[in-house]
């Protein structure tokens, strides 16, 4: 039996994961298999993105890319629903940038207020 817990998120771009995980200083591993934490005996689970040997993201059926993690041995200092607000946000900014960059915009300043807002600005001439 898996004690592993998935939580769902709304990311679809394997590459756009990637670059807001590594944006938010994670080392990021592909195609790897999380690792039972010690005295746990349960299933592993092969996941297409990992940060550590316990914390991954997997494409679930729906195409869309989901946490999986023990959450009992979760050791983040950031509870897992607010971790994934932040991968969730890291997110949009890449796919942001990218699709302004795509249209011929450049990206001009990006700031983040105190309410952890994040303001792009792009041009293009």
């Amino acid at each position: 039996m898996s004690h592993f817990s998935t939580i769902k998120t709304k990311l679809k771009n394997k590459p756009e994961l990637i670059e807001a995980l590594q944006l938010l200083q994670y080392d990021v591993q592909e195609d790897q298999e999380l690792i039972n934490p010690l005295d746990h005996q349960h299933e592993k689970v092969k996941v297409d993105v990992s940060i550590g040997n316990d914390i991954g993201f997997r494409r679930n059926s729906e195409g869309v890319y989901e946490l999986v993690a023990d959450i009992q041995t979760w050791k983040d200092p950031v509870p897992p629903n607010r971790f994934v607000e932040k991968i969730t946000q890291a997110y949009a900014k890449v796919t942001v940038v990218h699709t302004v960059q795509e249209q011929g915009f450049a990206v001009v300043t990006e700031s983040k207020s105190s309410d952890n807002t994040i303001e792009i600005v792009a041009e293009r001439w």
